[in-house]
């Protein structure tokens, strides 16, 4: 397929796939491994191809916590294996972000930390745990599959696309007048909880609170996609907020995402949603003040006992899907007014490299001071192997993190860069932009606000070749507040490296808008 910005006739493509499992399966997302007991509402992947017969965009959406463990890399290979006219370069895989998703990582607790067999976790045969790598090996057979079911279903059809306003996220970085590590009693080795006047999910009612770190994004960007008769066939709904309401359960969820489709679909009928996490490294759907206006709120509102924190979040999943459904109607309303079905398709994939967050001598010798520590930790072993594994698993993790700064010290001294694997693309007058991080809201801004496009969709948490996957990239201030997701057990990114995807993708697109206009 050739690239180019030439007008062309657009053809569309969907498929999904449903991804649960009822297996033990591990879940990831916390300071400890969970073990799924159960389903409380169904995991999905969605695939939509849009083609202007010059070039594509392959989405691909994941209810997963993260993409990592050579995923993006088996969904490639497996997707050429089964069509090899697809070019697989162009498949942007992205996670929901959900915490409670079936783990595709590494079946882990014994690589989870190193291979050192003091890190490896003790496990009861009590205890059933289903093989991470296995759902991994499946999962990406299902996608490969899914992508190439929308690949041949693509037909003529439309496109059409607008923003409205739903308010989902909130900050979840709370700060201080003062700096509370210099507290009585503060952490100072918890790799969780290094704080500095910064603290992730940190208590308001505090006398030193002074406010949040950001404020919140409220817009939600969609593009709807229709078949040859102008009827809506999907939408991808771009949204700056993990879906993580749901996140310390044990049962597999898609979390707010799950309620949004039952709301969405209870109107249009059964068309493809492929929801897009957008830049939300400092965001999240938790109110972290007003907690008791909330539960009045809910109380009244869906009559459940607000008292009850598991009813409190599946009432707060149900309240914002009814925000982003009203919000998808609003828009449809006017949006559906320009269904667009002649326009360039032009995608970008590049790799580029950025600065790495660059681990102080301080830093490292903390880490292996903390991983001394760590170590002199003993694993538990009872009669009670739920509450064993749930220990153990929080002295690896915290392990893990210390020897990730170890190697990230090592690594620096002859690479001060990392890569990231970059899509910038057109659909006619709207952009997309992806990202491997949990991407701080003001990168998105910084981008959106100099993107030469009417609309500018930021997709975070995207697939990338090899082993890694995203980590947190804070800002500026973030660094300087410290706090979870802004310190070096969090973090492999710096400031730096933000502000060089912010002016690479800046400059991708406005190349993708001159190339446009010369074929216009």
């Amino acid at each position: 397929m050739k690239e180019g910005g030439g007008m062309g006739r657009i053809k569309i493509g969907w498929a999904s796939r449903d991804i649960t499992t009822d297996k033990p399966i591990p879940v990831n997302g916390q300071a400890y491994l969970r073990v799924s007991e159960g389903v409380m509402d169904p995991l999905t992947t969605t695939a939509l191809v849009v083609d202007d017969g010059r070039d594509c965009a392959i989405f691909v959406s994941i209810d997963t916590g993260g993409i990592r463990c050579g995923l993006h890399d088996e969904i490639r290979e497996k997707t050429r294996a089964l069509r090899p006219e697809i070019p697989v370069e162009k498949i942007i895989t992205n996670a929901t972000h959900t915490h409670t998703g079936a783990s595709h990582f590494y079946s882990t607790f014994n690589t989870w930390a190193s291979e050192a067999e003091e890190d490896h976790v003790p496990l009861s045969d009590k205890y059933e745990i289903a093989s991470s790598d296995e759902y991994r090996h499946w999962l990406s057979g299902q996608i490969a599959e899914m992508v190439a079911e929308a690949w041949d279903k693509r037909s003529e059809g439309g496109v059409a696309y607008g923003y409205g306003y739903a308010v989902v996220a909130h900050s979840r970085r709370v700060c201080y007048f003062d700096d509370v590590s210099a507290r009585e009693g503060a952490d100072k080795t918890n790799t969780f909880a290094v704080n500095g006047h910064s603290v992730m999910y940190g208590n308001t009612n505090d006398d030193m609170f002074s406010h949040y770190e950001a404020g919140a994004d409220h817009f939600v960007n969609l593009m709807f996609t229709f078949d040859a008769k102008d009827r809506l066939t999907g939408a991808i709904v771009n949204v700056p907020c993990p879906s993580q309401n749901s996140e310390h359960e044990w049962k597999l969820s898609a979390d707010y995402w799950h309620d949004v489709r039952v709301a969405i679909r209870a109107k249009y009928g059964d068309i493809f949603i492929l929801p897009q996490c957008a830049a939300a490294g400092d965001l999240s759907p938790r109110l972290l003040h007003y907690k008791k206006a909330q539960e009045r709120r809910f109380r009244l509102k869906y009559g459940m006992d607000a008292a009850d924190a598991s009813h409190t979040e599946l009432n707060a999943r149900r309240d914002i899907a009814e925000r982003v459904a009203a919000a998808f109607d609003e828009v449809y309303a006017w949006a559906r007014k320009d269904i667009r079905r002649e326009m360039p398709v032009s995608h970008r994939v590049s790799t580029i490299r950025i600065a790495r967050h660059l681990v102080t001598e301080e830093e490292r010798a903390a880490a292996e001071e903390g991983l001394a520590a760590s170590r002199r930790q003993s694993f538990v072993i009872s009669d009670d192997p739920k509450h064993d594994f749930v220990t153990n698993t929080i002295i690896v993790s915290n392990r893990k993190r210390f020897l990730t700064v170890l190697r990230n010290y090592e690594a620096q001294k002859t690479e001060k860069t990392m890569p990231m694997e970059l899509h910038v693309l057109r659909i006619g007058d709207i952009a997309f932009a992806s990202n491997r991080f949990e991407l701080y809201m003001d990168y998105q801004h910084r981008i959106q606000s100099r993107s030469p496009f009417e609309q500018t969709f930021i997709i975070q948490l995207a697939g990338q070749p090899g082993e890694e996957g995203g980590t947190y990239l804070p800002t500026e201030r973030g660094y300087w507040g410290k706090g979870y997701s802004a310190i070096v057990y969090s973090m492999t990114a710096s400031p730096e490296g933000g502000q060089q995807i912010v002016e690479e993708t800046v400059r991708q697109l406005k190349e993708l808008s001159e190339e446009g206009e010369k074929h216009e």
